[in-house]
């Protein structure tokens, strides 16, 4: 798609960005709910758990980079991304609402099963979604506006179930019982959140179709899959896409860490209340959107990549505060409104910077589309960024699997009562966790700093393919 059709309104970006829902429900509920659930809940061993998650986002990770390289070469009179768009999210439906049935008996197998066919059927809605990015502009600050509003609705989709989680299908039963700790809740939490996950597909796709609707460029040549595995090799070894593998690898390990993680601790360090659960998403939202509104500043400051240095090491710094606090035996007591007035503070400031990098992060991947594509003659849209889900997904799988091994290794037992749960394990758990947070936040910086690709650079490299296409002599306007 040519930026030549005009420029990114926010009606298109609006459309653009209800897309990421789907990804931003089941990250949340793969990330914050589905450990518990399966491990307090339904009994499995944790460390069973994290292991048959991690192999499903492996499973899932190896399959992007060929959904990214299929849709790629798709090619309809609706273009190369709405078929994915329209056909994937019924059954992604299906699968989500499977996942959350309660069972006696549940098996490793059956687990890895379920969420392997979530993760692909996500993938089919996501990776061509996402690759829409570089095809509706190429204008440096305008991707860094789709992807706002990509991680915008996604973060609003994630933070609205989980509101509901706690405040409706998970909340505290009349009888006292803790509804996070009960199975009944989780079957109408997987059943609206699949309503929501096609509806905000499909409503993404048909309001972008008139923009996006038209035959490719480029005839699709015969699939042969040596030569898919030759082009993708080709994209994956670009020096700057090798550099933002590497970084996003770190920063979603931790994050992984921090998302499965983050339950055990608003329970067990924190103590939190059922109303404090009904805030916290709030808040989230409330630095989602800060974020959404001071990122554009910080852009035009000091560019995406510095942005994304910065802003991952004050965000992480912000996150481990209260932890040292406590620590240091300075923060108020835990479970006081003190207190959780204190952490929410901390963490509406640290979730402000850690999204700005990660958004950052984001919009340097479309930008080298136009890197690779000096080199090769190619746009690997698809490819770009399912690579970069294959990163995200074994990066959080391992967080995931990370945070299994730390529980265990911590002592904390099964179906453990907030409050319960001896001191030293509590502190144990904290002590590990800050050290893990800090230690990644200081890689992925060093990482990023790398990243070779600059606003200047990035102009300059548009400009000079389109004087290519220009002066191509055969008429067809593809690159030599």
């Amino acid at each position: 798609m040519s930026a030549a059709q005009g420029p990114v309104t926010t009606r298109l970006a609006v459309f653009h960005g209800l897309g990421s829902i789907a990804y931003g429900i089941k990250d949340n509920g793969f990330s914050t709910f589905l450990l518990l659930f399966y491990n307090q809940v339904l009994g499995m061993d944790p460390r069973l758990v994290s292991l048959a998650l991690m192999v499903a986002l492996v499973i899932d990770g190896l399959a992007d980079p060929l959904i990214g390289y299929m849709s790629d070469r798709t090619h309809t009179r609706w273009g190369r991304r709405l078929p994915w768009l329209y056909l994937a999210p019924i059954p992604l439906g299906f699968a989500w609402y499977m996942m959350w049935l309660p069972s006696d008996d549940p098996g490793v197998l059956q687990l890895i099963a379920v969420a392997v066919l979530v993760r692909l059927l996500l993938s089919c809605c996501e990776v061509p979604s996402v690759a829409l990015v570089p095809e509706l502009t190429r204008d440096y600050d305008e991707r860094t506006t789709l992807m706002r509003y990509r991680f915008l609705f996604g973060w609003t989709g994630g933070l609205a179930i989980m509101l509901l989680a706690y405040t409706v299908f998970l909340a505290e039963r009349p009888d006292g019982t803790n509804g996070m700790l009960s199975a009944d809740g989780y079957h109408d939490y997987g059943l609206f959140g699949a309503v929501v996950m096609v509806v905000a597909v499909l409503v993404s796709a048909r309001g972008q179709h008139k923009r996006v609707a038209h035959w490719p460029q480029r005839a699709r040549s015969p699939f042969s899959l040596r030569v898919a595995f030759s082009e993708l090799r080709e994209s994956f070894s670009h020096p700057a896409f090798l550099i933002l593998l590497a970084g996003g690898a770190l920063a979603y390990t931790s994050q992984g860490i921090t998302f499965s993680i983050s339950n055990y601790l608003y329970l067990y360090i924190w103590r939190f209340s059922q109303a404090d659960f009904m805030i916290y998403p709030l808040v989230l939202f409330a630095s989602v959107v800060a974020c959404f509104l001071a990122l554009p500043r910080l852009h035009r400051r000091w560019g995406k990549r510095d942005t994304a240095v910065v802003t991952a090491l004050i965000g992480a710094a912000l996150w481990i505060v209260p932890f040292l606090l406590r620590a240091a035996g300075l923060w108020p007591q835990e479970g006081t409104s003190a207190s959780t007035t204190a952490l929410f503070a901390a963490f509406f400031l640290s979730n402000v910077f850690s999204v700005s990098a990660m958004i950052s992060a984001s919009s340097m991947v479309a930008d080298v589309v136009e890197a690779s594509e000096e080199h090769t003659g190619r746009r690997a849209e698809g490819a770009f960024f399912a690579g970069n889900f294959f990163m995200q997904k074994c990066a959080t799988g391992l967080g995931i699997f990370l945070t299994g091994q730390l529980l265990y290794v911590v002592g904390l037992p099964a179906n453990a009562k907030p409050g319960e749960v001896p001191a030293e394990v509590i502190d144990n758990l904290a002590l590990v966790y800050v050290v893990a947070v800090a230690t990644f936040a200081a890689a992925i910086a060093m990482v990023l700093r790398r990243f070779p690709i600059t606003r200047a650079d990035h102009e300059a490299r548009v400009a000079a393919l389109d004087a290519a296409a220009r002066g191509d002599l055969d008429g067809t306007g593809m690159h030599p």
